[in-house]
């Protein structure tokens, strides 16, 4: 399964290098500014596709405080895996992770921390988490460190917590299989010569299943997408 997240994704470091003595606390930069400083190589583990936006201008903001505190915004689009069984279905309830973390620094380098807890540092838009099959339960982040080859990495994940709608899938597919399944009796109270009829319903009934297999699964295929601001 693969969702699509429009995300105002946030990011906040100190670099004493930058930092400056004037009348103003925080300079307001051209976001052509962020290519001359150093940011981080920040990447999504379970990303298939990122997008950042550009139109009109690159959505991006960049603040520096006096203290050398930077605030390093984009907007992104990003689709991602979220795993998920289905045995419960279509009473089931799922955990999408949005991974992300540095490509190239280990944490003895760049150590990645949320801002704040869990309703605060990631929030998700109330117009824009209206799914047609899921409930948005809620939101939970965690933080941990994996190994490799190179190296360990600090991952930071967000947790969407989705629950789906049964009544959707009741009336989708439920209801017109059980109605399929009580037509299907009527070819037994026929007369046994009415070898047409029977055959009729048969048919009638086999074709039904078939279609509602393939709309189905087409169903369960389908992405969704909502809109979130992580910091």
């Amino acid at each position: 399964m693969e969702y699509t997240i429009d995300v105002f994704f946030r990011q906040k470091w100190k670099d004493e290098r930058l930092k400056f003595k004037g009348p103003m606390n925080i300079l307001r930069l051209n976001n052509l500014m962020a290519s001359k400083i150093w940011t981080p190589d920040t990447f999504f583990h379970n990303g298939k596709k990122s997008v950042a936006h550009n139109m009109t201008m690159p959505n991006k903001l960049l603040r520096i405080q006096d203290d050398g505190t930077l605030l390093y915004t984009m907007r992104l689009t990003v689709q991602a895996e979220c795993p998920m069984h289905l045995e419960d279905f279509p009473m089931d309830a799922h955990s999408c992770p949005l991974k992300f973390g540095s490509y190239a620094y280990t944490t003895s380098e760049v150590t990645y921390i949320w801002t704040y807890n869990a309703s605060d540092s990631v929030q998700v838009a109330p117009d824009g988490s209206r799914l047609n099959q899921y409930d948005l339960l809620g939101q939970s982040i965690g933080k941990e460190t994996i190994k490799s080859s190179t190296g360990e990495y600090t991952v930071m994940t967000a947790h969407f917590h989705l629950k789906r709608k049964i009544g959707y899938f009741v009336i989708q597919t439920y209801l017109p299989c059980i109605m399929t399944v009580i037509l299907s009796q009527v070819s037994f109270w026929l007369n046994r010569e009415s070898v047409p009829a029977r055959t009729v319903f048969g048919e009638c009934t086999t074709t039904h299943f078939v279609v509602k297999r393939i709309t189905f699964h087409s169903t369960l295929s389908k992405a969704f997408s909502f809109v979130m601001l992580t910091q």
